[in-house]
């Protein structure tokens, strides 16, 4: 039984969880302590509590912290790789690299607890000092989902901590193994107790506490369109901070011009590596008359070679599809675009089994073409391996079939154009831009976010998670 971290104490909870390897499902990872409302209160309290010295403690205190747990991640990267692997279902050398990146954005944000500055400005009247500083929010609120579950938690929790905070983290059901492992190395780290609480448990209970209790100064969320505009409607009501990142429908353009293999790796990456189940996904290609042929016979050449397997298992290029449930709303929207008239022109087979006959959630990649771009396929958001093609006449119209979307996370663009690139990075309507690049994949220095609905608030990461995790103070002083 793993427990929830409570004011520095494990507790147990009332419930427990099965944390299940999709690809084998007969593998049990453990079973993880729910929390409910009374023990959300607790913990909520527990950081109220340690918020005050916490946020008067010294940059290098806290420096030593995030750097302390930083390294111990980085050192137990192949661990943790294969427990994210396990419990989530991505392959082996995706889930170490996404160790590695939430080890390095400990580290970077401990570097970030020394540069927190201010600036001292004359004033426009005589004899006045103006000083205008960063305080930390307070007691912040996370809320993150399974489909990263080291990493967005990392890219949480490190700037809350490095800026002064105190925290409450409740990490998705289907994956509370990485979260755990993150309390655990924090508890170490030389974090006082209350200052980080881990409470696992349902949204509707844990969530729910997290978003109406008026101890929460701030709630980052990141997840689904519609629990995302719940959070934001509770902050809204009772004055709290919040930030957001939701969903995507993300495009990539291939140009005429583009390097045909150039564009197939970006294409295929971005649609379908991590099963699909990135936020940053391009699940829509537009691609240009002159290439469409040549461009989807390479994609789906090139998806003939893709390997499913276990996530764990050597060569496995596709793990299976995280639960269950993901893998029923992936085939229902594959019977959905097959109903609309679009052509499986690959893959969208459930497989019941790994190579080695263990029961599983796998799924081969799917690809639609001659898609318009108002099928629901291009419209919703699918969050599996299904990708559909929409065939453009030329650069201006795939410029606006890229932009005909209500989300504005990410896109893309192949292309050895320097104009039409220039062109598309100032007029793609997202908040990142990837040019003869796979739209998922970024870095951790750097801020992450859309545009639309896909985001609402201040960016993450980089030195731009100091506007939601702090609020500026200004003081004047005449001597």
């Amino acid at each position: 039984m793993f427990k929830n971290l409570i004011n520095g104490e494990w507790v147990d909870g009332p419930r427990a969880s099965r944390n299940i390897n999709p690809s084998d499902t007969r593998d049990l990872i453990g079973e993880y302590a729910q929390a409910d409302v009374a023990q959300a209160r607790a913990a909520i309290a527990a950081a109220r509590a340690a918020f005050g010295r916490w946020s008067l403690s010294t940059p290098q205190q806290r420096f030593d912290v995030l750097d302390a747990a930083g390294t111990e991640i980085l050192a137990r990267r192949a661990e943790l790789g294969d427990l994210l692997a396990r419990e989530e279902g991505k392959t082996l050398p995706e889930a170490i690299g996404e160790v590695v990146r939430a080890g390095n954005i400990f580290k970077f944000f401990a570097g970030e607890a020394l540069r927190v500055g201010g600036e001292v400005i004359p004033s426009v009247r005589p004899g006045v000092g103006v000083e205008v500083t960063r305080e930390p929010v307070g007691v912040v609120g996370l809320i993150t989902p399974w489909n990263f579950p080291i990493a967005i938690p990392a890219w949480k929790i490190a700037p809350a901590l490095a800026f002064g905070n105190s925290v409450v983290l409740k990490p998705a059901d289907l994956v509370p193994g990485s979260a755990w492992q993150l309390a655990d190395i924090l508890k170490r780290a030389g974090l006082p107790d209350g200052v980080f609480n881990l409470v696992m448990g349902r949204g509707a209970e844990v969530g729910a506490e997290l978003l109406e209790n008026r101890q929460v100064d701030a709630i980052s969320f990141t997840g689904s369109v519609a629990t995302g505009q719940r959070v934001a409607a509770a902050c809204v009501a009772r004055g709290a901070k919040f930030q957001l990142e939701m969903g995507g429908k993300n495009p990539f353009v291939v140009l005429d011009d583009a390097n045909l293999d150039v564009a197939v790796a970006a294409a295929v990456n971005s649609g379908f590596f991590s099963t699909g189940q990135r936020c940053t996904a391009s699940s829509r290609l537009i691609v240009t008359a002159g290439i469409h042929d040549r461009f989807v016979a390479a994609v789906v050449e090139r998806m003939k070679a893709l390997k499913v397997d276990d996530a764990r298992k050597a060569g496995t290029d596709i793990g299976p599809v995280v639960d269950e449930r993901q893998l029923a709303q992936d085939l229902e929207y594959i019977a959905i675009a097959k109903a609309e008239g679009a052509t499986l022109a690959a893959g969208g087979e459930a497989l019941p089994t790994s190579s080695a006959g263990a029961p599983g959630f796998y799924l081969t990649p799917a690809l639609f073409t001659g898609t318009a771009p108002a099928m629901r396929i291009n419209q919703e958001e699918v969050f599996g391996p299904v990708v559909s093609v929409i065939q453009a006449k030329d650069y201006d119209e795939a410029l606006a079939l890229a932009n005909d979307t209500p989300f504005g996370l990410a896109t893309g663009i192949a292309t050895t154009s320097l104009k039409h690139a220039t062109h598309f990075k100032r007029h793609a309507q997202a908040g990142m831009v990837m040019v003869n690049l796979p739209t998922a994949g970024v870095d951790y220095h750097v801020p992450f976010g859309g545009r639309k609905a896909s985001s609402h608030g201040p960016r993450e990461q980089g030195k731009y998670a100091a506007e939601f995790y702090t609020t500026v103070k200004t003081a004047y002083t005449q001597a």
